[in-house]
């Protein structure tokens, strides 16, 4: 296969700053076509991460490490919920879904969308309940009336702390007509994530416009059923208005960097907490010790 120079985690890690708008919008464009490649090919790939998105000195991005992958069909088959790393696994995953389908992988979109901007993951859950605080901390606790069958999902038996999404208003935040083309509940347009991602900001956080927003919470929705697919976000407005994506022939280039000399950066600032993660979560599945369903 051909050579890429960078994967995304790791050239983040040695950036000063964060990624521009236009070149977020240049890397996103292409991890939506290549995920709607996937998904028109009935394919999940179940562990979409920084670390799996390979950057070449070209501006061109690719997806990477289909271990997790396979195919999926209609109807829908049970699966095992034990997939996608856990910083990057969708809410329904965590709370022990045995049938789902592409949502997972925008879901994960959505977070790798927000660390891009951020430059620093969004939800950086240490286990299965912290990792479902910690989005409860910041999109409010779900409930049957945003996301039908949440109470019958086998996670659900455990007492999560109930964190209340704000009143409508309280963010000061107003719905922007001009996104009501994909019909979503207003809530979604209330909720903390707004003050991680402000219109505006004099204090260095990145900031992301209504319709970057919009597209943000569309991923990150809680009903799987609602969740924005990788066709339709392919032509929201966000990567219509100004600043426009930046052509691949454009974006920035960076010193490749060997992959042992990757590794021997990692391992001396901290072992990877995602691979050890991972590890201990594939040890636990194969002593039948997994999590919230141990």
């Amino acid at each position: 296969m051909e050579y890429m120079e960078h994967d995304l985690k790791g050239l983040m890690e040695t950036m000063k700053q964060p990624f521009s708008q236009s070149e977020v919008k240049c890397l996103m464009l292409q991890l939506f076509e290549g995920v709607k490649y996937l998904h028109d090919n009935w394919v999940l790939h179940r562990d979409l991460k920084t670390s799996n998105i390979l950057l070449n000195n070209c501006g061109e991005l690719k997806i990477c490490d289909f271990g997790l992958a396979r195919q999926y069909g209609s109807p829908l088959k049970p699966y095992t919920h034990l997939v996608v790393t856990l910083w990057y696994r969708a809410p329904e995953l965590l709370l022990g879904a045995k049938q789902y389908s592409t949502a997972i992988d925008m879901w994960s979109l959505g977070c790798i969308m927000a660390e891009l901007l951020a430059k620093q993951p969004l939800f950086n859950g240490k286990t299965e309940v912290d990792q479902l605080d910690k989005i409860f901390k910041i999109l409010g606790t779900p409930n049957d009336t945003i996301w039908p069958g949440f109470s019958k999902l086998p996670g659900v038996r455990v007492n999560f702390v109930k964190h209340q999404l704000p009143a409508l208003g309280d963010s000061g935040l107003a719905f922007c007509p001009s996104l009501a083309t994909v019909s979503v509940p207003k809530y979604v347009m209330y909720n903390q994530l707004r003050s991680k991602f402000p219109a505006t900001s004099f204090r260095g956080s990145p900031v992301l416009s209504d319709a970057g927003f919009d597209l943000l919470n569309r991923l990150l929705t809680y009903d799987p059923e609602k969740r924005i697919t990788a066709e339709d976000a392919l032509s929201h407005p966000w990567f219509s208005e100004v600043p426009l994506p930046k052509s691949k022939e454009f974006m920035p280039t960076f010193p490749a960097q060997h992959a042992q000399d990757r590794r021997l950066r990692r391992a001396m600032k901290s072992p990877d907490p995602l691979e050890e993660q991972r590890r201990k979560e594939l040890q636990q599945g194969e002593l039948g010790t997994s999590g919230l369903f141990g």
